[in-house]
């Protein structure tokens, strides 16, 4: 019998997810299929915008619904392309209790992002996004600051985004 192949953790081994810091987080949707948003105005003088969908409409409330909902979580910044979503997103400790070894499974924003999704799929009435997600700890204040600017400049650079479909 051939073996399963395990998948290699993309978790920073022994890192307590539920620090008080910044993550920066990537939701993609099954197949990376655009049903988000669409970029418009991507002519050599046009800035490029993003206008939502109806599914990117309701995502959009459920983050902004989510800022307040979690008193010990914060959306700093967000942008939500056609067929991903990044967000910058800071944690503070929360006070409940502790698992012995916090891991990313059971960590504050992993949560957050459990809770997201369920709620647009709810009110989707079906299920559109990947199982897992991206995440990042932020390290330092210029490692905060390039991701900052890459949520603000992804529209800009769409077209050539490692997650931009094929035509």
């Amino acid at each position: 019998m051939d073996e399963i192949k395990k998948r290699k953790t993309p978790r920073l081994q022994g890192f307590d997810y539920n620090n008080n810091g910044a993550y920066f987080i990537t939701i993609c949707t099954q197949n990376r299929q655009c049903l988000l948003s669409h970029v418009v105005g991507t002519g050599v003088l046009d800035c490029p915008k993003i206008e939502l969908t109806a599914y990117g409409e309701i995502a959009k409330k459920y983050i902004d619904q989510l800022n307040d909902f979690y008193d010990h979580i914060s959306v700093d910044s967000y942008v939500i392309m056609p067929n991903h979503i990044h967000i910058l997103l800071f944690v503070k400790e929360d006070g409940q209790s502790r698992t012995p070894v916090p891991t990313r499974a059971n960590s504050v924003f992993s949560k957050f992002i459990s809770t997201f999704k369920r709620f647009c799929n709810k009110e989707y009435g079906k299920n559109i996004w990947q199982a897992r997600s991206y995440d990042h700890i932020i390290r330092n204040r210029q490692d905060y600051e390039d991701h900052l600017r890459y949520i603000q400049d992804n529209p800009m650079r769409w077209q050539f985004d490692k997650l931009y479909p094929e035509q």
